[in-house]
């Protein structure tokens, strides 16, 4: 699974470090990036109730996760064949859909396999060679920039890593058909079979860390606009945070086994201020403030889903993380439409928002980490 992410990620996340500029070359506005990249999240996330329900009830977590990746990885290559920041949009729109289908299904297959190697430090793997695809990405966005492709051409070669992100989920399925027998009945058992209170305020909490993130198609907008740096070195900019984050998330999934949610902690205190660097800092500070942002990106993609896994049974997991990926998702959307409404007014107003948003979550998980273990379930 952590060979389809990268794979995946080659074709999104590629697609992704170029999406700000290819919608504002087409005409968009800042306000339309931001809330076109927050509403994408919102169904990316948003409808993980409902896929998350059915992993649960029917079982068929390959098959639910192949038709999710087909819809998320076709949508990406159709982008350079299509005129218009509208059409763009819907594509958009279809591969964060297809992302909603595989998710809880995809997340409760590693659950499964993290138990033998402790459930942060699995996760926190995964996370990363789900980075290195991250990397590659915008690296070979930036060689295709290289030799003048241009953003159609593009977005269509991104075809070849969908392919083997594919080929290689259909290799693991006939693999394992049964992801469930990897983990011991007794570990399935433990956990909540429903999400608890101390549970919903960790999704809220972790839901507000979201609300206050930029997504980085409007930090490109950004150092487009103002002309930080040239076009070609923003994919860069998207690898650069990729390595943090895979580095991160490696780190912080190691001391989640050890210290639970304080390794949660650690990784919203880190990032609490990215946005003052990102926005404000200029060239420098968007170097700096990409890392914090990519160290706050590590820890919500690997032990903010591991504290999940191990809180809930085995029977009810697609269900927890379905309803944590929707909180998160909707809080997301909120807070895209509210950043890319103050970056067209105030800059200023924009980076206390993001940064109000963290110092909230903080405080809850902080109040948190006293009453609950997110460690071991």
């Amino acid at each position: 699974m952590g060979l389809v992410s990268l794979f995946a990620d080659v074709t999104y996340e590629g697609a992704r470090s170029i999406t700000g500029p290819y919608m504002a070359v087409l005409g968009a506005s800042g306000f339309m990036v931001s809330f076109i990249a927050g509403f994408g999240e919102l169904l990316g996330y948003g409808l993980r109730i409902f896929s998350g329900h059915l992993s649960d009830k029917t079982k068929k977590y390959w098959t639910i996760a192949m038709v999710g990746y087909v819809v998320n990885l076709v949508s990406v290559p159709l982008m350079g064949l299509v005129d218009g920041w509208r059409m763009v949009a819907v594509l958009i729109f279809s591969e964060r859909i297809g992302k909603a289908i595989r998710v809880p299904a995809r997340d409760t297959i590693i659950s499964y396999a993290a138990k033998k190697v402790g459930t942060g430090y699995g996760y926190g793997l995964h996370e990363a060679m789900d980075q290195i695809g991250g990397l590659t990405g915008p690296l070979l966005i930036s060689v295709f920039f290289y030799f003048q492709l241009g953003y159609k051409a593009s977005f269509i070669l991104l075809v070849f890593p969908a392919m083997a992100a594919i080929t290689i989920l259909a290799a693991a399925r006939k693999a394992y058909p049964h992801p469930e027998k990897l983990e011991d009945k007794l570990d399935a058992d433990k956990g909540d079979k429903h999400v608890t209170k101390g549970l919903w305020t960790y999704i809220v909490a972790v839901s507000l860390v979201g609300m206050g993130y930029s997504d980085f198609p409007l930090i490109a907008y950004h150092v487009k606009k103002l002309s930080i740096m040239r076009d070609g070195y923003i994919p860069l900019l998207y690898s650069m945070s990729m390595v943090v984050t895979a580095l991160s998330a490696l780190l912080l999934g190691r001391l989640f086994d050890k210290i639970g949610l304080y390794a949660v902690i650690l990784g919203v205190a880190c990032s609490t201020f990215f946005s003052w660097f990102a926005f404000m800092g200029g060239s420098s500070g968007v170097l700096i403030g990409l890392v914090l942002w990519g160290i706050g990106i590590g820890a919500q993609d690997s032990i903010m889903r591991a504290a999940i896994a191990n809180r809930m049974n085995a029977e009810s997991r697609g269900m927890g993380f379905g309803y944590f990926n929707a909180s998160y998702g909707i809080f997301s959307f909120v807070g895209s439409a509210i950043i890319g409404l103050l970056y067209d007014k105030s800059v200023q107003l924009l980076v206390y928002f993001s940064i109000a948003s963290h110092l909230v979550a903080l405080v809850l998980l902080i109040m948190l980490s006293r009453k609950m273990r997110f460690n071991h379930a």
